[in-house]
């Protein structure tokens, strides 16, 4: 069910992308289209994987930034929870109704630290990460002031060079520090490697995380020792969690993408060879856009630039095509080559953007479609929560 189920006075191309039930075909362009069935396959399928392997599943919510599907994944994906990226995220998502989020992050402005401390009066579970011991007392601080608590986990820095502290004994004395103070309660550890999610060879990606696990369990074994057990080893991504779900010192996954998929994702190997989008993955998010000009005859101009997608990770993919292919953009136009001259003026093309987390975060609605239909518009609940 959506946020936003009354579309009585919104107006399609102005409000709104398209109306549920309308074919899709009419839908306005450029704008995000789920294909519900892969995307609910997606869901799934992760889901069935991390049970089967005794994992919590927490996915990112600053993937999607929508508050519809992070239920979907709770109803039909097996979620427990999600992670936010900051406050504003996790303030959005709890007044949607999700009750267990953490902020992936740390949080260290006095504002947002004040805001995150009221954040459980809604009801919800709240965890935040930490790396430093000034903001263990900020936090506390804070909590105290308005009897509420936080849990916390102490980032480990396992070679990203990004947050993060990188040895046993500083994680240990993090721990002590959040264990002694008020309003907060030492949960566990963050363990996220994130550049090994985009490494294209599975080989290199394992002997990374291999390095990794090796690092996580030595933390664990001091934690262990100071008798602060941690209840969350956390961490792993849609390119890694074979590797965390498999290290016997993680209990949570942290995945997001993979409820959609984006071209940079589906060029990477699975553990048997494969790409990630030959059958394992579905893509299921799409950028839907219109051939609005053909006078170039071996190129059509389509209405999906720059300001409509992120194309840090590379261009889009034209989905389901080899003989058009698109090759650049500016601000509002893309151009497609189109060397046997086959589009026309109207035709609608759907592009797999090379990045969907920030693609998502430059739109207001997603448009669920099945069997050529429209069946659902989901509001992006948290689009530009970027504070």
């Amino acid at each position: 069910m959506s946020e936003t189920t009354d579309f009585d006075g919104l107006e399609v191309g102005y409000d709104i992308p398209a109306r549920p039930g309308m074919d899709e075909t009419d839908i306005q362009t450029p704008c995000l289209v789920l294909d519900l069935d892969a995307l609910e396959r997606n869901l799934r399928r992760m889901g069935d994987y991390a049970a089967a392997h005794g994992m919590a599943l927490r996915v990112h919510g600053k993937m999607h930034k929508s508050a519809d599907i992070a239920r979907l994944q709770q109803e039909i994906g097996g979620a427990t929870g999600i992670c936010c990226q900051k406050v504003s995220e996790a303030e959005a998502f709890v007044r949607a109704g999700i009750d267990d989020v953490l902020v992936s992050n740390e949080v260290c402005d006095p504002v947002k630290i004040d805001r995150l401390a009221r954040l459980p009066k809604h009801g919800a579970r709240v965890i935040v990460c930490v790396d430093n011991a000034d903001n263990v007392a900020d936090l506390s601080e804070a909590a105290s002031r308005y009897g509420t608590q936080l849990e916390v986990l102490v980032e480990v820095d396992c070679g990203q060079g990004r947050c993060g502290v990188t040895t046993p004994d500083e994680v240990v004395a993090l721990a002590r520090a959040v264990n002694a103070a008020d309003g907060l309660a030492f949960t566990g550890i963050q363990a996220y490697q994130g550049t090994a999610q985009h490494i294209e060879a599975y080989a290199e990606r394992a002997d990374m995380l291999d390095r990794v696990v090796a690092q996580v369990k030595d933390v664990v074994a001091a934690l262990d020792a100071a008798g602060l057990a941690p209840g969350l080893v956390t961490g792993g991504g849609t390119g890694s969690f074979y590797l965390e779900s498999n290290s016997g010192v993680y209990n949570e996954l942290q995945c997001g993408s993979y409820a959609f998929m984006d071209a940079d994702y589906g060029r990477i190997e699975t553990p048997d060879g494969a790409r990630f989008d030959a059958g394992e993955w579905e893509y299921a998010f799409f950028l839907l856009t219109q051939v609005m000009s053909h006078v170039k005859p071996d190129r059509a101009v389509v209405d999906a630039g720059l300001k409509v997608q992120s194309v840090d990770s590379g261009l889009p993919v034209v989905f389901g095509r080899d003989d058009v292919e698109y090759i650049s953009c500016s601000d509002e136009h893309g151009v497609v080559s189109d060397p046997g001259g086959v589009l026309k003026v109207g035709d609608k093309l759907r592009l797999v953007p090379g990045h969907c987390d920030p693609t998502a975060n430059l739109h207001d609605w997603y448009v669920g479609v099945r069997n050529g239909k429209v069946e659902t518009l989901w509001p992006v609940t948290a689009r530009g929560k970027a504070y």
